[in-house]
């Protein structure tokens, strides 16, 4: 078959002739994706805290604009405070984790709340539970950090981390739909690709078209038991 055009009828006719391989294809992706998500990722939660970092030694009536532009220009500056080694070494050694201060940074998003002095830390792992009290007790050493660098007396804690019921991920329910959509495209792909490849002639409508010539005749073909 090869270059020669095939009409949308042709496609659809071809695709139906096939449809329980595509549908085999597609199952099978389904299943792969379903023992992956279930059984092989691990789940991953996340929990977050919020601090407010303002000014200090500034009354409720002398604040103006420009104290609050001005803190808001320094949350970046709080925000690579919360991630320094200083910041984690001290978050790592009060929890006693076993791990490097590399790998708990990777765990950690630290976010300035747009046009606010509010500072989230995200922190995510596979045990919600450890994910809770590493939240808390970075907001707790950032707190005291900022302070002590910063020269700042304004800093708390809003909200405290609560430990997430559920995980952020797999999302299984989407990993399926993908793997569902990406096996029924692979195939099609697949049952082209053969057609594609299979230049053998099948009816007699084939003889005509690609090779211009008209039929005389047909030989059935009869199964050796018929003979019998």
């Amino acid at each position: 078959m090869g270059e020669m055009e095939i009409d949308l009828k042709e496609y659809m006719s071809i695709i139906w002739n096939k449809k329980w391989l595509i549908l085999g294809v597609t199952l099978l992706a389904i299943i792969i994706s379903a023992i992956i998500s279930f059984f092989v990722l691990d789940p991953t939660y996340e929990t977050s805290t919020k601090i407010l970092v303002g000014r200090s030694n500034v009354s409720q009536n002398a604040i103006n604009y420009e104290d609050i532009m001005l803190s808001q220009s320094l949350v970046n500056t709080y925000g690579e405070i919360i991630k320094s080694e200083t910041v984690l070494n001290e978050v790592i050694a009060n929890l006693k984790l076993n791990i490097s201060t590399g790998a708990l940074k990777k765990r950690i998003k630290v976010n300035p709340v747009a046009e606010t002095e509010i500072i989230e830390i995200k922190v995510n792992d596979t045990d919600p539970n450890l994910a809770t009290n590493i939240a808390n007790e970075l907001a707790k050493v950032s707190m005291k950090n900022v302070k002590e660098i910063m020269k700042i007396d304004n800093v708390q804690v809003i909200d405290q981390a609560q430990i997430p019921k559920s995980p952020i991920k797999p999302n299984k329910n989407m990993n399926i739909a993908i793997a569902a959509i990406l096996g029924f495209m692979i195939g099609i792909g697949i049952v082209f690709l053969r057609e594609y490849l299979d230049n053998t002639i099948k009816t007699p409508n084939d003889v005509e078209k690609y090779l211009g010539l008209s039929t005389i005749g047909i030989i059935p073909f009869i199964e050796k038991e018929d003979l019998e």
